[in-house]
């Protein structure tokens, strides 16, 4: 198993990389589909620049493991008039990606989360940390899905972008990688039953999960990791794994806060036994991590209270691979 860290931006600095490499990290993440060059121009990203990044990532010791597909606007999902050339685009986009040789890819689906319905807050944890929260129980908003009509209509929307997008990653040899919907609200298309069909509609071993163990643990705590872990590991849907820790869960607690990997609910040498177990050898993620004393909090309002991107000189980060090496190297010693 590797380690791998998201950036929300393309250009990233020489002193970026430099420290990446020296805290041992193997490969970066590109979580925002529109960072790349070309996507505001032509709908998807320049293959030339791509590469030189990709050259000069490598440069550093490290390499590209996954990136971000243009995403699916609420446009193309409530099937607005030309908004079907979107798909297009992402397709266009799996072709350069598989060109330049990049593994993974993610599309992002508007409309998949229901975060309206939630109250977030400031969680403050030991020493002062600061950590995101999510609160059904302190929310004003009562709480209503779209019904089951709406729903089977945004899950057509869905089947029609694989069945162009699962054929399209075949053919460019790149795995296609769905992340839960987060915050896991009931009702929401990627959260509960509706991550697990994903892989039964499309059985093609291209189509797998960039899996979130802690928003899969904000839905069902840490027995619902396991399971789920044991059950996608076995069929290799496991393309990436976000390892991360939270306190409580929606079910039990009505709201779950983000923790350091050492302080949250699960014990996560556990569940990298589980993943060992089951033959994953991606990476490892540490994405959502809390900001301590010195860090910038991240820009964007959604998560304002973590920092799910690359922060050069975060302390968080710094310590969240530090600990997940650790936890690696004593893997290694455990088996043996």
């Amino acid at each position: 198993m590797k380690i791998s860290v998201t950036t929300t931006k393309f250009d990233l600095t020489d002193g970026d990389l430099k420290q990446m490499s020296q805290l041992g990290i193997d490969c970066v993440d590109f979580g925002t589909g529109s960072s790349f060059p070309g996507v505001k121009e032509q709908g998807f990203p320049d293959l030339d620049a791509l590469l030189k990044m990709k050259k000069r990532i490598r440069s550093f010791g490290l390499d590209i493991n996954r990136v971000t597909l243009p995403n699916l606007s609420l446009d193309y999902m409530n099937n607005v008039d030309g908004s079907i050339s979107e798909i297009d685009n992402s397709v266009n986009a799996i072709k350069v990606f598989g060109e330049a040789g990049i593994p993974i890819v993610r599309q992002r689906f508007s409309g998949d989360t229901y975060n309206h319905l939630t109250q977030s807050y400031k969680a403050r944890q030991r020493g002062g940390a600061l950590a995101r929260g999510e609160s059904l129980i302190l929310s004003n908003e009562p709480y209503s899905v779209p019904g089951l009509e709406s729903q089977e209509k945004y899950w057509e929307r869905f089947l029609l972008a694989y069945q162009h997008l699962v054929p399209a990653s075949e053919d460019a040899n790149v795995k296609l990688g769905m992340h839960p919907s987060d915050s896991p609200l009931q009702g929401t298309p990627f959260g509960g039953l509706g991550y697990r069909r994903i892989i039964d509609e499309f059985p093609s071993k291209n189509v797998g999960y960039i899996y979130c163990i802690g928003t899969r643990s904000e839905e069902g705590g840490s027995s619902l990791v396991t399971d789920e872990l044991n059950q996608y590991g076995r069929k290799n849907r496991l393309f990436l794994v976000h390892f991360r820790n939270v306190r409580g869960s929606l079910p039990t607690a009505g709201a779950f806060e983000e923790a350091l990997l050492d302080d949250g609910d699960m014990n996560m040498f556990k569940l990298l036994l589980e993943l060992k177990k089951v033959g994953f050898d991606g990476c490892l993620n540490p994405d959502h991590v809390p900001v301590l004393e010195g860090d910038s909090p991240d820009l964007d309002k959604n998560w304002a209270h973590s920092n799910i991107g690359w922060s050069y000189g975060s302390i968080g980060f710094a310590y969240s691979i530090g600990y997940i090496k650790a936890l690696l190297t004593a893997l290694t010693e455990f088996e043996g």
